[in-house]
C-alpha cells in the first residue's frame, strides 16, 4: 500500500517537472522571439528589387604557349601576372520562386591592368633580361545571374549564384596598327561565375558579402607573329576572384 502511494507521488512530481520544463521552455522561446527584432519581414515577397555593387578583384590570364614559344630560345620565360581592380555596378533582382531569384549586375572594372613577365636569353640594346609589359584595361561586366537561396533564420540567409556573361575591355588594343611590340588582347570576352553570399537583413537595407570566381572561355589573344612578346602565345583566357559588397534595398 504505502509501495503505491510513493510510486503515485514520483509519478506526479515527475509530471509537474516536466510540466514545468515545458512551460519554461515555452517561455523563454516566447520570450526571446520578442526580444530578437525581425527586420523587413516582407522583403523575401517582394516581386523585384534593387541595390548597388562594391567590388574588389583580383583578376589574371590563364596562358596556352604557342609552338614557337618551343622552337624559339629567344625568349626563355613568358608569363602573365595577376593585378587587383575595382568595380561599381548596379543589381535588379526578380522573385522567380521561394528559392530562385534572377539577377542582373552590370559593372564596370577600373583601375587594373594586364601585366607580363619575360626572360629573355639575347637581350636587345636597351632591353634588360627581364622585361615587364603592362596593359592598361577597364571592362565593362554584364552577368546574368541566378540565385539559389537558403532558409532565412531571423535575419540572416546564405545562397549560391550562378551565371553567364558578356564584357568588354573599353581599353583593348587588337585594333591598334601600332602596339609598341606588346601583346595584342580582344576587346570580347565572355564566360561563368559562380559565387557563395551571405545575406544580412538590417533594418533599412539588406548587406550582402559575397565571393565570386569567373571564368572566360574566350580566347582573348590577337596573335601577331611579328611581335615577338606576342607570338609566344596561343590563347589567354581571363581568371577572376572577386570579393564584393552588395546594398539592397
Amino acid at each position: 500500500m504505502i509501495e503505491n502511494r510513493l510510486a503515485k507521488k514520483k509519478d506526479y512530481l515527475l509530471r509537474r517537472q516536466i510540466g514545468l520544463i515545458a512551460l519554461f521552455t515555452v517561455l523563454c522561446c516566447t520570450l526571446n522571439a520578442q526580444i530578437r527584432e525581425i527586420n523587413r519581414s516582407n522583403h523575401d515577397n517582394l516581386p523585384y528589387y534593387f541595390g548597388i555593387y562594391l567590388a574588389y578583384n583580383k583578376a589574371s590570364l590563364h596562358p596556352n604557349k604557342n609552338t614557337k614559344f618551343l622552337q624559339d630560345d629567344s625568349i626563355l620565360t613568358a608569363e602573365p601576372g595577376s593585378t587587383g581592380g575595382v568595380a561599381l555596378g548596379f543589381l535588379a533582382t526578380f522573385k522567380l520562386t521561394e528559392r530562385w531569384e534572377f539577377r542582373l549586375n552590370p559593372n564596370l572594372i577600373i583601375g587594373g591592368a594586364k601585366p607580363f613577365t619575360y626572360t629573355l636569353k639575347n637581350p636587345a640594346p636597351g632591353e634588360s633580361l627581364t622585361e615587364k609589359k603592362s596593359l592598361p584595361s577597364s571592362i565593362f561586366t554584364f552577368p546574368v545571374q541566378f540565385k539559389f537561396n537558403s532558409d532565412r533564420i531571423d535575419n540572416f540567409r546564405v545562397y549560391m549564384m550562378f551565371d553567364g556573361y558578356i564584357a568588354s575591355d573599353l581599353m583593348a588594343n587588337a585594333g591598334n596598327r601600332n602596339a609598341e611590340d606588346l601583346i595584342k588582347l580582344k576587346k570580347a570576352d565572355y564566360g561563368l561565375e559562380t559565387a557563395i553570399g551571405f545575406n544580412f537583413y538590417l533594418k533599412f537595407v539588406t548587406l550582402s558579402p559575397e565571393l565570386k570566381f569567373s571564368y572566360g572561355l574566350a580566347n582573348l589573344h590577337a596573335r601577331d607573329p611579328n611581335l615577338k612578346f606576342s607570338s609566344v602565345f596561343d590563347k589567354l583566357q581571363s581568371r577572376m576572384i572577386t570579393f564584393s559588397l552588395n546594398i539592397e534595398q
